[in-house]
């Protein structure tokens, strides 16, 4: 049913005179809560790089990583090994003599053993080990920048969130509005039964939308604290870190290239197989080595109270024949290695492709952002117009509830692409290998994953292992080549890639 022109006029005083009283009651509300300081998406992630637990145990396993090199280091080392003995002797002889009789033998014995040459094996080990030392160390790297991917996506969840339940509750507050409008009016004949059907059965939709939105920000949350360490209390809206962007897909694939973990890790894996292949290959070779060895022994027999003997002996072992066994664990430890140069053009294709992807989605976030823009700011005019055409008669309820419903889509449109626009330009650094605590600045001070291994590297005895974090002062950020060097007796660049035909002679 229309109204004419001055019934419309006078429910829309009416209406504008709730809206009033609305808008004060809201103000009010507003001055007596008090402001919460709201943690940064930076605190967040300072936060999850200190206390999360994945983290922590790729630093741990990186540790044990460590631990391969002063192994690999103890064949350059003496081996001393010193035994003891007790035992009850008897010993009867026809006709008798002298050693005939009852003793109790016992001594011990010093040996000491010395490589001189190994056929180069262990020169072969500790290359291994360092280079899995740096393998260890991207693959930190590469759990370090998805934990700090995953605060961000856990933090922008949880603002997206938010902002939409907070849409879908001024949604069902003002259907609320409209519901008890339209059966006031009822009562007066103004509109009919269909009306007020329609605003309480939006008004229905609106209230189960708000619970899922209640849902997915008590999910969001729960995935906050699990990767953050503790519970999000009040977030801010993040940012998109536009000065620490690449440019350009080329500049990006440049970057990925010199830069992402997971291709400079698989070059160090291919270094490691290449170091097993020569330390399996040093089985075939002479090997040289030193023993001595000191002897005491007491009571031996009637005849002899005590007995002593030393001795020093250069042994060389010239391999001959081993059954075939050492020849075929060469040629394993040759394909093992020809796998590991197939891993690296797979991580680069996968690098490729994820920087490509990474790309595409922040120019595609950043094109619909600008649409929503508009698409809410059209949405809201049309619905401000539809009120007022809406009380001179020319349009229905419907009308108002649906142009309503249309401001609401695209206002939570809008802030599901602000948070996706966001994801994707921290995804983006991802893939490039810039998503890191230094690169970003995010504490004074980093884990120093060169620490460890400098207090094991070269020592020779001891078990036990230190409780306190291993962190050190931000250094400045170096240019990326010097990045991807390793300190101490491991401080070269990373490898180079050897032809695959030099491999199968």
């Amino acid at each position: 049913m229309r109204r004419n022109g001055s019934d419309g006029a006078i429910y829309g005083g009416r209406r504008a005179a709730f809206w009033r009283r609305a808008l004060s009651c809201l103000l009010s509300a507003a001055l007596m809560v008090q402001p919460v300081a709201a943690e940064t998406l930076k605190e967040a992630m300072r936060s999850a790089y200190r206390y999360n637990p994945q983290l922590d145990a790729e630093r741990a396993r990186l540790r044990a990583t460590d631990e391969g090199v002063p192994q690999a280091a103890s064949g350059y080392r003496p081996t001393v090994r010193g035994t003891a003995d007790f035992g009850r002797h008897s010993l009867s002889t026809k006709p008798s003599s002298t050693s005939a009789g009852e003793s109790s033998p016992w001594g011990y014995s010093i040996t000491a053993r010395q490589e001189i040459f190994s056929g180069f094996r262990t020169e072969s080990a500790v290359g291994e080990a360092e280079s899995s030392v740096r393998a260890g160390r991207q693959n930190l790297a590469q759990v370090e920048g998805r934990t700090l991917l995953d605060t961000v996506t856990a933090y922008t969840d949880v603002v997206r969130d938010t902002q939409v339940l907070r849409l879908r509750e001024q949604n069902v507050a003002v259907l609320t509005r409209e519901l008890e409008a339209a059966e006031a009016r009822r009562a007066a004949r103004e509109v009919t039964l269909t009306d007020v059907a329609q605003a309480r059965a939006r008004r229905a939709r609106a209230v189960s939308a708000a619970d899922l939105s209640k849902a997915k920000l008590r999910i969001a949350r729960a995935n906050y604290q699990k990767v953050v360490g503790h519970a999000a209390d009040a977030v801010g809206a993040p940012g998109v870190p536009e000065q620490r962007l690449p440019r350009s897909l080329a500049d990006a694939l440049e970057t990925a290239g010199q830069e992402s973990p997971n291709i400079i890790s698989a070059l160090y894996r291919e270094q490691a197989a290449r170091h097993a292949v020569d330390r399996v290959r040093g089985e075939l070779l002479p090997e040289v080595s030193l023993e001595a060895s000191y002897n005491q022994r007491y009571d031996l027999s009637e005849s002899y109270d005590e007995q002593n003997s030393a001795s020093i002996t250069g042994r060389v072992s010239v391999p001959l024949y081993e059954g075939g066994l050492v020849h075929s664990r060469v040629r394993q430890a040759k394909h093992e290695h020809v796998g590991r140069l197939q891993e690296i053009e797979q991580a680069r294709a996968e690098t490729e492709a994820n920087v490509s992807t990474a790309w595409s989605r922040l120019v595609a976030a950043r094109a619909q952002i600008r649409s929503d823009e508009v698409q809410v700011e059209a949405a809201r005019v049309a619905l401000d117009g539809v009120r007022e055409e809406e009380k001179v008669g020319q349009r229905t309820l419907l009308d108002v509830l649906n142009a309503e419903q249309e401001y609401l889509d695209a206002q939570v449109a809008r802030v599901e692409t602000e948070r996706d626009l966001v994801v994707a330009a921290y995804a983006l650094l991802f893939t490039t290998g810039r998503l890191t605590a230094a690169a970003l600045d995010l504490d004074n001070e980093v884990y120093d994953e060169t620490r460890h291994y400098a207090e094991v590297r070269d020592k020779w005895v001891g078990t036990t292992i230190a409780d306190e974090p291993v962190i050190r002062a931000a250094p400045p950020q170096a240019p990326a080549a010097a990045r991807l060097r390793l300190r101490g007796a491991i401080d070269d660049e990373q490898p180079a890639v050897p032809r695959l035909r030099d491999l199968l002679r």
